[in-house]
């Protein structure tokens, strides 16, 4: 699995940097981050041991659900669901809908941290 680049950008910085790549002014290069965070303890909030290790359980046995996750890891359903939301939103977890769950799927369990 491909190691996802992040980088670490202030807000007011990574505005700047959207509105010069709007104005074609800047081209970002391909090995640049594509994910973004405003400050470190961000990141450390998504990408902490313990979201990490939850990337590495659903990377290894491939819970066909949230509730299955859940069991695996004994944590409850509700606040799973949110964490996985989030680290869907950052794109480290794609929500595969089958038939009626939700599969999670790992999309990467190694980071590059650009600051």
């Amino acid at each position: 699995m491909k190691a996802i680049v992040v980088g670490i950008m202030s807000q007011e910085r990574m505005r700047e940097r959207v509105l010069s790549i709007a104005k074609g002014e800047y081209k970002p290069k391909p090995s640049e981050p594509k994910i973004w965070f405003t400050s470190m303890r961000s990141l450390a909030e998504v990408l902490s041991d313990e979201n990490r290790a939850l990337l590495k359980v659903i990377r290894e046995s491939k819970p066909e659900s949230i509730r299955s996750l859940a069991n695996m890891t004994g944590r409850q359903p509700g606040n799973l669901s949110r964490t996985l939301k989030t680290m869907s939103n950052y794109g480290f977890v794609e929500m595969k809908r089958e038939n009626k769950f939700l599969r999670p799927i790992a999309k990467a369990t190694e980071f590059r941290i650009v600051a």
